[in-house]
């Protein structure tokens, strides 16, 4: 069986840790036996002979801007088959700008009403290879996110609103969104999960293992 190719792309706001989460989870992949390199500069997705070796790309990069080259190398990419997994905002956070790469993605951070709350909860609503065996997990002193989201996506896991996620006027209480979500993009898999505003949410032991197995699933 050959070594699966993996491609971390890390860079943005550095608000998201983009640099611990990249070493995470180099790591994490690493130990699952992928042949593992990180990259600090979009331009890996210009390069068409490397991008057809790949097998998963994990996109770790928060707001900035991507150009139009790096965008055709990135979406010819995955629509040949390599999958993209990612959480928070160095997946639906990005180049907000062009919406052809929140199509691929499935969603769009929009709002994280309250900013840093105590606590809320991640509800597992999907049975799938990557939830099995996961139950409901808490987050705590973080972020909770509203999220644009296509309606064609499996949902895997929801959060709702409460009254502690900030201005009331701002979001009806009881609101519940998708959390966690997988779609098909040509020919290549894709996976999100909402939370990971630093790599400190990863403490969850439910909320790493719930990305790792996205990014095994998503592989080609």
């Amino acid at each position: 069986m050959s070594t699966k190719k993996a491609i971390i792309v890390q860079g943005g706001w550095d608000g998201h840790t983009p640099v611990e989460c990249a070493a995470l989870f180099e790591k994490q992949l690493k130990a699952k036996g992928y042949d593992v390199t990180v990259y600090d500069s979009m331009d890996v997705y210009t390069d068409d002979e490397l991008m057809a070796t790949v097998d998963l790309i994990v996109p770790i990069w928060t707001m900035g801007e991507i150009s139009g080259d790096q965008w055709k190398g990135l979406d010819k990419a995955v629509a040949n088959g390599t999958g993209i997994a990612g959480f928070h905002g160095g997946i639906i956070d990005s180049f907000r700008q062009n919406t052809e790469y929140q199509w691929m993605t499935g969603g769009q951070w929009v709002a994280h009403p309250g900013n840093c709350i105590p606590e809320y909860e991640v509800n597992i609503v999907e049975d799938h290879p990557i939830t099995d065996g996961i139950e409901d997990f808490k987050l705590t002193n973080t972020e909770q996110y509203y999220i644009h989201v296509d309606p064609a996506v499996r949902v895997l896991a929801t959060t709702t609103f409460e009254a502690g996620a900030g201005d009331i006027t701002r979001y009806q209480v009881g609101t519940t969104l998708p959390y966690a979500w997988t779609k098909q993009w040509g020919k290549g898999k894709v996976f999100v999960a909402c939370w990971g505003h630093t790599f400190k949410d990863f403490d969850s032991p439910q909320a790493l293992e719930l990305v790792i197995r996205g990014m095994l699933w998503a592989t080609r």
